[in-house]
C-alpha cells in the first residue's frame, strides 16, 4: 500500500482537499475550505490521519425510503463513506466500481461485515429510488443516502470534504462540485482513519481492505 501520513497540526490548520466538478472541465473559482499539506515526492494512496474524524452526525434517507442513522448503523462496523452523484460520468462511478470490485475478492464474512456508504451531493435529482437504481448496478449491498442538502454539506464538512449546491456549466448540464476523497472509519473506534484520494485503485482498495476490516492501518 501507498501511504502519507499527514502531521495533527497540519489537519488542525486544513480540513478539507479540493472540489471537483465531476464531468466538467471549467474552473468554477471556487475554493476548498483548506488545504492539506503532504510531504514532499510522497505517493497518493490512503492517507493515515494521526488526528482522526469523527463520525458525522448525519440522518438521512436510504433507498427504501427509511431513515439512516449513520453514526448508529455504522456503529463498531468497518465503514467506507463517499459523497458523489448518480450522473456523475466520471469518477464517481470509477471510485464505486473500484471499490465494489475489491469488495467482491473479500471472504463473504467480511463482505457483510463491510459497509459501504454512498451519500448523493445531489439530492433534487437522486431521489431514494433513483440511487437504488443506480447502486444495484455497482453493489446492491451499497448503503444508498438522500435527504436535505444543508445536512449533506455540513455531514460532508466535519470530515474536511467541501460540497457545492449543484449549479449549470457552461452547456447549461447539472453538475456537483465535491470532493472525492473516500473516508474508512475503524470499527475498534469509529473513527475516520484512513483518507482515500480519487486516484485510488482496486489494488489499493484490494490490498487495505483486510486491514480496514479489522480496524488496522494497511
Amino acid at each position: 500500500m501507498r501511504k502519507n501520513t499527514f502531521a495533527a497540526a497540519a489537519l488542525l490548520a486544513a480540513a478539507s482537499l479540493t472540489l471537483t466538478a465531476c464531468g466538467a472541465n471549467d474552473d468554477n473559482g471556487d475554493k476548498p475550505v483548506a488545504v492539506v499539506s503532504e510531504a514532499t515526492g510522497a505517493e497518493k494512496a490512503a492517507t493515515l490521519l494521526d488526528k482522526p474524524f469523527e463520525k458525522p452526525d448525519l440522518v438521512l434517507t436510504d433507498t427504501n425510503g427509511k431513515k439512516y442513522d449513520f453514526r448508529e448503523e455504522t456503529a463498531g462496523r468497518p465503514t467506507l463513506i463517499y459523497f458523489g452523484y448518480t450522473h456523475c460520468p466520471d469518477v464517481c462511478p470509477l471510485t464505486m466500481n473500484n471499490i465494489a470490485v475489491a469488495k467482491k475478492q473479500l471472504p463473504q464474512e467480511q463482505q457483510d461485515q463491510l459497509r459501504v456508504v454512498f451519500v448523493t451531493t445531489d439530492p433534487e435529482r437522486d431521489t431514494s429510488a433513483a440511487l437504488g437504481k443506480w447502486l444495484k448496478g455497482i453493489d446492491p449491498q451499497v448503503v444508498g443516502l438522500t435527504g436535505d442538502f444543508s445536512t449533506i454539506q455540513a455531514g460532508a464538512r466535519t470530515l474536511g470534504i467541501s460540497i457545492n449546491p449543484p449549479r449549470k456549466d457552461d452547456k447549461g448540464k447539472t453538475v456537483s462540485d465535491h470532493g472525492t476523497q473516500v473516508i474508512a472509519f475503524s470499527p475498534k473506534t469509529d473513527a475516520g482513519y484512513l483518507l482515500y484520494d480519487d486516484e485510488a485503485s482496486v489494488d489499493d482498495y484490494t490490498e487495505d481492505l483486510p486491514a480496514i476490516i479489522k480496524g488496522e492501518a494497511p
